[in-house]
């Protein structure tokens, strides 16, 4: 089930512009909806919101707006931020967010309106597949509009803008003529160009739609009257609409085939589901049109291979079969006669749309026949006893295609065909969903499965036809199940269904009271497997066991106060930039809904068995709970109708009584009889909008409370788990303390860890003996390379030729060795002046005299370099000697 993350954002309130999609305007929203002498507006199916990705287009009352949601909400929320603090925003006035609207000078970005030439109220917008057309419905007229392109609505232009528009039937659908119910896009139409539409009075169009060709907007290229079609009995005869036909006398079909809606299924769907139009009948009828398909059509790449196969072994099957009736072997031949003349055909190659594939088209078989069977009405088995036929008044009708049998069509081939992934699961069964007014809801299954019938020929013999007997079919009630309360019944309601985008087995039901959410995902699969045969057990526990089973999910996502505007039909959109939420409207505000799904619940195909089972992460506490926005009364904001009422005393016949004073008289009496009810009435709903407000207030009071406490609760176990939760007797401790204290333990436990960690490290030092790791390898090569550049390795002194650069201890070596020489000279050159100082010479000899001075100098000089080599060499000595004891 769907969690509602939060309803209404701000960029969907007022005063922003995303808002101003859904206000009425200026001059009708003051009218008061009770008028006197007002004619109250027809039921029908409101479905006002249509959507092209995150563009929406509203209808209000005769304008179209447009919108793209992603656009708004962007420049909302950069202006909201722009704007600064969350409370500098509380304070400042709605002015300071008045966006420029279709009123003032500039337009805004993302929003537009569209001009349209209806003459009544919208009651429908329906969005062609491709995009690119939209069906306006009135309550009797329909309208084609040419979307243009976004980047035409995206300009700032205050001016309305005005695209092409079609009026499909000019001559048909008017207002002299029955109602129209539903408008439905053919799922099997060339690029989403052919249109249905149903009236009321069980008449049944399809238009090919060609925006080159106008004939093709006013005249349908097929036109069926139900009505007459019911009672025909041969393919000879006339089904087409009487243009003349204007009797309103009493018939009995006029009640028993009133139309109240209809249904095609998706196109993705397997068998005849595509081509078959559903109609759901007021009075609880239910019948089927198939195979109902425009001049042209496009099927996907596995309907003609599916229904080839189904067709050859229905033909065989019959063939085989010494006991089959007569009418089911020329149901066989019939269907065997469509795949031949379909067969014959050479289809005709069309480029897709969008970048899509190329289609393949085919023309409508014309044999048997253009227009199919009515089947019905069927009967319901297991219908609930307490159900009465006469009490049930259907609105709405939604249908789930079987799904297609791909792995049986294929079996045996090499190829491959492209289908698209929705098909790979689901029912085998066509699902037909039923909403009445009351909103009860009746889920059927199509277990004999509908097929393409015909009628038979004209009989050569008449007693032949007299002996024909209908073929009465039957659907089965699965389930029934009510939502709404007896006291949210209202007679002029008109419950709607809606598709939801996360699977083909759920939707949603717009009523008066509220948006409820459906999901038949709990037994379809289920139900699915017992269908294929996978269970082992007895068939007598599995029918107890899937009866007994969870049936349907249900649940109410939004309630509406009672007495509010009827709400549109849901649109459910999901997007990046927008979220996964639920879209409709009233004829004020929008209602919005924002779901938090898990991933796993996106478009199931498959069986929930063989699907991994989400993950339950605990979530954290929430201490709000989302509501939905309040929005005051309507009434408050209507103008009065007291001085118009005036203004028209004054000018009428009883002007006389404005220029006298009053009298008893019945004259008077009847301007303050008139006068009295339109107070009455204004001063009543006055009241029962300032009575709601009153009891909206003093519900916010009660919220608040429950707010306060829970976020004093969550202060509590914020509390405990700091540790700053104190016992009442003892005195309170400041925050100062309380973290000084936290420090300090803290700092103890830090120095107690890496006592611990040293301890460890000494342990598992001394207790294994380990390789030395890469750093310490490094530092050893280290300190070898210096040892090996300082005291020289075993390859240099005994290399002959040595390194080209002398190493220290070579040059250490030879200052040695200099120093002794000089100290030996110095000794001799000291005995040979003693030697001379004692003995005479013989002869004058040439003496070398030496200064003194020049002589100690020169001895300091070598004395001091001496030194220097020696602190030198020393200082070496240590380092390694340090190196190597480290």
């Amino acid at each position: 089930m769907p969690k509602i993350k939060s309803f209404a954002p701000s960029w969907l309130n007022e005063p922003s512009p995303a808002h101003k999609l859904f206000e009425q305007p200026i001059d009708d929203a003051r009218i008061p909806p009770n008028l006197p002498y007002g004619k109250k507006p027809n039921p029908g199916p409101r479905r006002t919101i249509a959507r092209r990705g995150t563009e929406v287009f509203v209808a209000v009352g005769k304008q179209i707006r447009w919108g793209d949601l992603a656009a708004l909400k962007e420049s909302w929320e950069t202006k909201h931020a722009r704007s600064g603090s969350v409370s500098r925003i509380k304070r400042e006035s709605p002015e300071a967010f008045d966006y420029d609207d279709g009123n003032s000078g500039d337009g805004t970005e993302g929003y537009r309106i569209i001009k349209t030439p209806v003459a009544d109220d919208i009651r429908q917008l329906v969005m062609s597949p491709n995009l690119d057309l939209l069906a306006v419905l009135t309550s009797h007229t329909v309208h084609i509009c040419i979307l243009p392109d976004s980047s035409h609505l995206y300009a700032r232009d205050s001016t309305p803008f005005k695209p092409k528009f079609w009026t499909l039937g000019p001559t048909t659908h008017v207002t002299s003529r029955s109602a129209v119910v539903s408008a439905l896009w053919h799922p099997l139409g060339v690029n989403g160009t052919a249109l249905v539409t149903v009236t009321e009075d069980a008449v049944v169009r399809v238009w090919e739609l060609s925006t080159t060709d106008r004939w093709t907007f006013d005249a349908a290229t097929l036109a069926v009257d139900l009505k007459r079609l019911a009672d025909g009995t041969s393919l000879d005869q006339d089904f087409s609409v009487s243009v003349s036909a204007t009797n309103k006398g009493f018939s009995p079909d006029a009640f028993d085939m009133e139309v109240a809606a209809a249904c095609f299924p998706a196109r993705g769907s397997g068998g005849w589901s595509p081509m078959t139009l559903w109609l759901a009948m007021t009075g609880g009828d239910v019948y089927a049109l198939c195979p109902l398909l425009p001049r042209l059509w496009a099927p996907p790449p596995t309907l003609i291979p599916s229904l080839s196969v189904s067709i050859v072994a229905r033909v065989a099957a019959t063939e085989d079969d010494p006991e089959a009736t007569p009418e089911a072997r020329m149901l066989a031949q019939q269907q065997l006669e469509w795949m031949s003349d379909l067969d014959n055909q050479e289809p005709k190659i069309v480029e897709g749309t969008f970048g899509e594939t190329a289609l393949e088209v085919y023309a409508r078989p014309t044999r048997p026949g253009v227009v199919p069977r009515l089947q019905g009405p069927f009967e319901f088995d297991l219908n609930p006893e307490d159900e009465q036929d006469d009490e049930v008044e259907l609105k709405d009708i939604f249908v789930i295609g079987e799904k297609s049998s791909v792995a049986d069509l294929m079996m045996g081939e090499e190829e491959d065909l492209e289908v698209d992934d929705d098909t790979d699961g689901g029912l085998s069964l066509t699902v037909i969903c039923l909403l009445s007014t009351s909103g009860q809801v009746k889920i059927c299954l199509d277990v004999e499965g509908t097929e393409a019938q015909w009628l038979p020929p004209r009989p050569k013999h008449r007693s032949r036809q007299l002996a024909a007997s209908p073929n009465t079919r039957s659907l089965l009630t699965f389930q029934t199940f009510d939502t709404l309360k007896p006291v949210e019944v209202m007679p002029e309601s008109w419950p709607m269904f809606s598709e939801d985008v996360t699977s083909r087995y759920s939707f949603y039901i717009t009523h008066p009271a509220g948006i409820t959410f459906v999901s038949l995902e709990p037994w379809v699969f289920r139900l699915e497997s017992e269908l294929q045969g996978d269970s082992e057990a007895g068939a007598e526990f599995r029918m107890d066991l899937l009866a007994k089973g969870q049936g349907s999910e249900r649940e109410r996502i939004y309630t509406q106060a009672r007495g509010q505007n009827v709400l549109a039909a849901a649109t459910v959109i999901r997007d990046p930039d927008l979220g996964h939420f639920v879209l409709s409207a009233t004829h004020n505000d929008p209602v919005a809904l924002f779901f938090d799904m898990p991933e796993t619940r996106i478009a199931r195909r498959e069986s929930p068995e063989a699907l991994p089972e989400p993950v339950d992460v605990p979530q954290p506490e929430v201490g709000w709970e989302p509501r939905p926005l309040f929005h005051a009364s309507a009434a408050l904001d209507h103008r009065s109708a007291l001085p118009t009422w005036i203004d028209h005393l004054k000018t009428g016949r009883r002007r006389p009584l404005f220029q006298q004073e009053v009298r008893l008289s019945m004259a008077t009496l009847e301007v303050f009889h008139e006068g009295h009810k339109l107070v009455s009435n204004e001063v009543s709903e006055i009241n029962d909008a300032v009575a709601e407000l009153f009891r909206k207030c003093e519900t916010l009071q009660d919220e608040l409370k429950d707010q306060i406490k829970k976020a004093n609760a969550v202060k509590m176990k914020i509390d405990r788990i700091t540790g700053e939760d104190s016992a009442d007797d003892e005195p309170p401790v400041s925050q100062n303390d309380v973290a000084r204290d936290r420090l300090q333990r803290a700092k103890e436990r830090q120095e107690e860890l890496a006592a611990r960690m040293e301890k460890l490290k000494r342990q598992l030092g001394r207790a294994t003996s380990r390789e030395l790791s890469d750093r310490e390898k490094a530092w050893a090569d280290e300190v070898r390379a210096l040892g090996d550049s300082i005291l020289g390795s075993e390859a240099d002194q005994t290399s002959p030729s040595g390194p080209k650069t002398k190493q220290p201890w070579k040059r250490f070596e030879e200052i040695k060795a200099l120093r002794d020489a000089l100290f030996s000279q110095a000794e001799q050159l000291q005995k040979g002046r003693e030697g001379t100082d004692n003995e005479a010479p013989a002869s004058p000899l040439p003496s070398l005299r030496i200064p003194a001075e020049l002589r100690k100098q020169k001895m300091a000089q070598v004395i001091g370099l001496l030194d220097r080599e020696t602190a030198l060499v020393d200082a070496v000595k240590a380092r390694v000697e340090r190196l190597s004891v480290g």
